[in-house]
């Protein structure tokens, strides 16, 4: 009886295919404002693989409910707007006594202030890790030292020995008194069961779902992810970056080998962002409001020696522009002499792949690091299609052959970098909920100038006789694939 009646749906799925088809294009085309090229690719999918593209598109196309799902989170951003322009002016008037990269980038921290209330804060100690043993090692010890408070959102989260060593630390906080939040995207954290859960909120940690599954497990969006990774400890120290929770983000897992990220450990007033950062999502998913008290404002800090100046950048469906593509793109634009990016996906839009070439032929030194092994198939051939692009252009292209790559950022004239969660595709930059850090220091963007000459040590350049003699299958692959792009 049951298989009859799934015979039934199937046939009358068949048979009605080319109308079903007819209603989604006329949903795409018309009630959803979309990039043409992505409007074609979506259609071009539809009408050549029916079923397929039906399939594809629950998964990866519907946005018909994008305002009404995130109504609530935009209206709290724009709570806190009020605040940010009485920030803004007052930034304003003190940009000229700045230091000389701001000088020379005041534009940019004017376009952060004034679109995203980006604040610009200039008492920041900044550490960089680029080894997940060192990163979680370090976060160990200070959520050890917590006294108030702990909050920690991550995209992955998964149960196994390092989320294990974290929930020790957690549950023994806890315990004495500290406040410990858990931020999960309900992708990202599907891999770990909901019990485990309510045996951390029977322990005193509150846990929090961002964009939970509608059908328990299922998930049927891959879009409007929110891939933040941030922890703020009693509002003194903040972390932001590349690495998830997971054994593979400290080399445990066969398949990836080393896991080669970039990760921020910041003090000083930067930390104040990534709390509202973390406070703004942590609303939305919870509906518990942290602003009702000033507990979690950000505590004083000792004198800092580098005196980093920073803004914290934040970007997603749920803003009008794209701010963290805009950095990038600006950055790109105002370069002189070199840019050093980093990235374990390129699949540029228009602007920034343009920008890049024009980059390349006014003699600027563009660089750009890819990893050599794919965790998303599509994904990689679509970035080597690209990467390709800039080699026959004479950009100098490298594959990180030393497990896998997963930092994302760019640097810029040893005078500015954006590091931080935002990978260079047109997910991070339309899709996705990201976060990065623009810091304005000749010593920090020389560090991670000399971190990514380091890395050259285990790369292999592309070069165009490389890239023009691949076999037929990878050219093969990167054609299907960098059609599938604007989807990806």
């Amino acid at each position: 009886m049951v298989w009859e009646e799934i015979r039934t749906g199937v046939g009358f799925v068949f048979s009605h295919l080319i109308f079903i088809n007819f209603i989604l294009a006329v949903m795409i085309i018309f009630f959803q404002r979309r990039e043409p090229q992505s409007v074609w690719t979506w259609l071009l999918l539809l009408y050549f693989i029916p079923i397929l593209g039906f399939i594809f598109y629950l998964f990866l196309g519907t946005d018909m409910h994008k305002k009404r799902m995130f109504r609530i989170k935009e209206i709290e951003d724009h709570l806190n707007e009020a605040i940010r322009r009485q920030e803004y002016r007052l930034q304003k008037k003190e940009l000229g006594s700045r230091s000389p990269e701001i000088a020379e980038y005041s534009d940019l921290v004017m376009y952060n202030l004034g679109v995203s209330g980006a604040v610009l804060t200039d008492d920041n100690d900044i550490d960089i890790f680029t080894d997940g043993k060192e990163k979680f090692r370090a976060l160990t010890e200070d959520m050890q030292r917590a006294e108030k408070y702990i909050h920690i959102q991550y995209y992955i989260i998964k149960n196994d020995v390092l989320f294990q060593s974290i929930k020790e630390v957690l549950v023994k906080k806890a315990a004495e008194g500290v406040e410990v939040r858990i931020l999960y995207d309900g992708m990202g954290g599907r891999f770990v069961k909901k019990s485990c859960w309510q045996e951390l909120n029977r322990q005193g940690i509150k846990t929090s779902e961002f964009f939970p599954a509608l059908l328990r497990r299922l998930h049927l969006r891959m879009n409007y992810r929110n891939h933040r990774k941030i922890v703020v400890i009693d509002g003194k120290v903040g972390y932001v970056g590349g690495f998830n929770i997971g054994k593979e983000y400290i080399g445990l897992d066969d398949r990836f080998g080393y896991w080669r990220d970039t990760h921020l450990r910041i003090t000083g007033s930067a930390v104040a962002s990534l709390e509202l950062r973390f406070a703004l999502d942590w609303n939305y998913a919870s509906k518990e409001n942290l602003f009702m008290t000033d507990k979690y404002a950000a505590c004083e800090n000792k004198k800092s020696e580098q005196r980093c100046e920073v803004q914290i950048v934040s970007s997603g469906p749920d803003s009008r522009y794209r701010n963290v593509r805009d950095n990038y793109l600006r950055m790109i634009g105002k370069a002189k002499k070199s840019i050093y990016i980093q990235t374990p996906y390129f699949i540029p839009d228009e602007a920034i792949l343009a920008a890049l070439m024009i980059a390349v032929h006014s003699g600027i030194e563009v660089n750009v690091m890819i990893p050599c092994k794919p965790d998303h198939p599509f994904v990689y051939w679509a970035t080597y299609s690209y990467i390709g692009d800039l080699v026959m252009e004479g950009a100098k292209c490298y594959t990180y052959n030393n497990g896998f790559l997963h930092a994302k950022g760019m640097v810029v004239d040893d005078k500015v970098l954006c590091y931080g969660t935002a990978n260079m595709d047109i997910r991070s930059f339309a899709l996705n909920f990201e976060v990065n850090a623009v810091i304005y220091n000749e010593g920090m963007a020389r560090r991670m100038r000399e971190i990514f000459e380091e890395d050259l040590k285990v790369s292999k350049q592309i070069t165009k006789n490389l890239y023009i003699g691949r076999p037929l299958p990878v050219r093969f692959k990167e054609q299907v694939s960098r059609l599938l792009s604007p989807l990806l």
